[in-house]
């Protein structure tokens, strides 16, 4: 009788600790719009990938969290369940190994490991799949410590034209936003992106795209999505590139078509290319 009702006992917090742990998991769903994003700093329509991105993001996070409740849970309860009893005296059975047991907390590891890898190259498949005959190839040249950029001709865009930014340097005053370099995207147009640099390696970055590729001097980069909400986004320098790298700033707006082409318009016709650049462990002392 004594051993059924620890039994009927441990049946008992179990049960519980699936119910926290699943009730955890709806309370999140009636959380504010920040919290089902995971605190991400976009919105889920800001482009074609953010959407993706967030819900790879908040599912690991769930998942993480049951898993650690769950596991949490089954500590508290071995604590409680086989705390010396009062009275007792000596140490209790021991058991050298439990089969069923080691299967357990061998399989369940493998498969939370697969489950993550499978959904992950999921996700990272779709995310940088090539993109036929894109709207608009613009090449972002990173250099110390600026932007370039190349808008090349095809899809919607009808010549070679480029746009180069100025090298940052610190003056003491605060930053002027409105002259970073600005790269402009027209919204609900596929753009693909082309990234390399001129000296060190640096990093495209644009926090609210939920994207990020390195810029390798030699090894050209490309980064795919389609713009989905016109607005103007902060950008950075994510590789840490020398003297200004703080300063390695740069925005990206995404308009209308027709804001688009009258930007266009004003640049300087051909494209910026390699004679322009630079490598810094090959200069000449």
């Amino acid at each position: 009788m004594r051993s059924q009702n620890r039994t009927s006992s441990q049946r008992t917090r179990i049960i519980t600790v699936s119910a926290v742990a699943v009730t955890s998991a709806l309370a999140l769903s009636g959380c504010s719009s920040e919290v089902q994003r995971g605190w991400l700093p976009t919105e889920r329509d800001t482009t074609s990938n953010t959407g993706i991105l967030t819900d790879l993001w908040v599912n690991s996070w769930i998942a993480a969290m049951v898993i650690g409740l769950i596991t949490w849970g089954l500590m508290l309860w071995c604590v409680v369940a086989y705390r010396r009893r009062k009275g007792a005296t000596g140490f209790p059975r021991q058991i050298s190994y439990n089969l069923p047991l080691e299967i357990f907390y061998t399989a369940i590891p493998l498969f939370l490991i697969v489950t993550f890898f499978y959904f992950t190259d999921r996700d990272q498949r779709a995310v940088d799949t090539p993109q036929q005959n894109p709207d608009v190839t613009v090449n972002v040249v990173g250099k110390q410590w600026s932007w370039d950029f190349n808008y090349k001709q095809g899809g919607v865009i009808k010549e070679d034209v480029h746009e180069g930014g100025v090298q940052a340097h610190l003056t003491g005053q605060p930053y002027n936003l409105d002259t970073l370099p600005t790269l402009y995207l027209p919204v609900n147009k596929s753009v693909t992106v082309e990234l390399t640099s001129r000296d060190v390696i640096h990093s495209f970055w644009v926090p609210a795209f939920l994207q990020k590729r390195d810029m390798i001097p030699g090894k050209p980069n490309t980064m795919y999505f389609t713009p989905q909400k016109e607005g103007t986004y902060d950008g950075k320098c994510a590789e840490l590139c020398g003297e200004y790298h703080s300063e390695m700033l740069f925005r990206v707006k995404v308009v209308s078509e027709a804001e688009f082409q009258s930007h266009l318009a004003g640049l300087d016709k051909g494209l910026l290319d390699e004679k322009y650049d630079r490598n810094p462990n090959l200069n000449e002392k």
